[in-house]
Parts: C-alpha cells; structure tokens; sequence
C-alpha cells in the first residue's frame, strides 16, 4: 500500500465508488460478502488497493495544501514542476494562529513587525503525490487556495 486506507466513514462516503470498483475487478456482491469471510486477506488487499486509487485521484487534483501551526501558517501552490511556499510567521509566542482568537489577531495586524513573510520553492521528489501525501499526514489539508491567493498578492 502506497499511501494509508481510508476510514471507515471514508469508506461509507465513497460506497457507490468502490462498488464500481469492484465491478471493475468482475466482484459481486455475493462475491464480496464471501471474500470478506473466507479470504479475508484478499479483502483487505482490495481495501487498500481501492484506498491507494482514490488518494492518487485527490493527490493529482490537488492544486492548493495549507498547514497551521501555532505561529506558522504555511501555504503551498502545487505546480507541476514544484511547490511554491508562502510562510507566515507569528513572531510573537502569545499569539496562537490555531486558534480563533490568534487567527482574528493575524488578520487585524499583517503589517506589525512580529509577522513575517517568506516565500520559497521547493522540488518534488521522484514522486510528487508521495510529497503531497507527506504533509497531508503531517496536518495538511487539500484547499481551493484561497488563503494563498490572498497571501500571494498581499506580498508580491
């Protein structure tokens, strides 16, 4: 498995999705509720090849991933060839950006001298979805890029 399975309410929401998966694979239903029971180790390698599929589709979707961290806001541009980072430091350790309070303080005070601005590329890997999948599992989230289009044209 290249990435990790999905959950149970990944799985519930993506029901219609793996049935066609299975018709894919010529797997009833029938098929399938036996699998389960006598060939359990089978079941699980259709699980996760399913899982494997399904983050791959996301990963190559992703255009946008943003991470929040105490004082560090980090947004990331997907390009094809790389990762552009926009970086916003909290410089102050009383401020927490995590929560609504410190989020509202950011936005009320870009321009004091304890927010810093940096921006940075950065190469993939031979595997760029690999990369991607990284920092999702680290605390990332897949966006629409809202906050780094705002960033992006407030800084440059």
């Amino acid at each position: 498995m290249k990435y990790s399975r999905l959950t149970k309410e990944q799985f519930e929401e993506l029901h219609q999705e793996f049935i066609n998966f299975l018709a894919t694979q010529s797997i009833t239903h029938d098929e399938w509720t036996n699998l389960k029971v006598n060939k359990p180790e089978l079941a699980e390698t259709e699980l996760d090849v399913f899982s494997d599929l399904i983050w791959e589709g996301a990963l190559n979707k992703a255009e946008y991933i943003e991470h929040f961290a105490p004082q560090h806001m980090y947004l990331f541009h997907l390009d094809e060839a790389n990762m552009h980072a926009i970086v916003v430091n909290v410089k102050n350790e009383d401020i927490d950006i995590t929560t609504q309070e410190g989020y509202n303080w950011l936005r009320e005070n870009l321009m004091d001298d304890n927010v810093e601005f940096l921006q940075a590329d950065k190469d993939y890997s031979e595997d760029k979805n690999l990369d991607k999948f990284k920092m999702i599992e680290q605390g990332a989230v897949i966006t629409k890029g809202e906050l780094y289009q705002y960033f992006y044209k407030l800084i440059n």
